[in-house]
């Protein structure tokens, strides 16, 4: 594509659209336990991307967080989510609870880091 002298725009269409929504999908549930050499080669694509379209990406780590809180936000959303009930506030009503975790298998899992990245906000969504 690049040989065509397509426009920097036109790659990154398609870079978003074909190379970035196959990394990224379901992203906030793998993501958090993938090892740093796999983390490190998932980097190294988005960065062989930014050669081929000349233009900066967002990095796998930096699009985790977001996609993870709206993940979480939507499944708070939904009282027929059957994870819903993971997500309890506390009697403030400022921080959820948070969940014990007796192994780091668990405590890299979707909910845990979830509901750290929910009380990092300053507004509960």
């Amino acid at each position: 594509m690049r040989r065509a002298d397509l426009p920097p725009s036109a790659l990154t269409t398609f870079y978003r659209g074909a190379i970035e929504s196959i990394l990224t999908s379901s992203l906030s549930v793998w993501y958090g336990s993938c090892s740093a050499a796999d983390q490190k080669a998932l980097q190294r694509v988005v960065r062989t991307a930014e050669k081929i379209t000349r233009s900066p990406q967002p990095a796998i780590q930096d699009l985790y967080p977001s996609r993870c809180r709206k993940r979480a936000s939507n499944i708070i959303k939904d009282t027929t989510h059957p994870a819903h009930k993971l997500f309890t506030l506390l009697p403030s009503g400022k921080r959820y609870r948070s969940m014990r975790s007796k192994t780091t298998r668990f405590k890299n899992s979707f909910f845990p880091q979830a509901i750290r990245l929910l009380n990092t906000l300053k507004k509960i969504p």
